[in-house]
């Protein structure tokens, strides 16, 4: 299975993954301990292909991709 991701989503994701993956309250939506395997594969492979973690302007750039996800969106899931 392949799934492509723009660069502005691969960075929220994996900033994203790497916030909640261990926080005790994602834990426990985790209902099936199988699910753990695809999530560790999914947020392993963001951490090795993306560089911009590594930048000194790491914070600038997610929340510019970030804001360029947002207006994507238009109105869809604002609350």
């Amino acid at each position: 299975m392949k799934i492509e991701l723009t660069d502005d989503q691969a960075l929220v994701l994996s900033d994203w993954m790497n916030r909640v993956m261990h926080q005790e309250e994602f834990s426990a939506l985790v209902d099936d301990r199988a699910v753990w395997s695809a999530l560790f594969k999914i947020s392993g492979t963001l951490e090795t292909q993306l560089s911009h973690i590594f930048d000194p302007s790491y914070s600038e750039r997610l929340d510019a991709a970030r804001q360029r996800l947002i207006d994507e969106l238009g109105e869809f899931g604002d609350r």
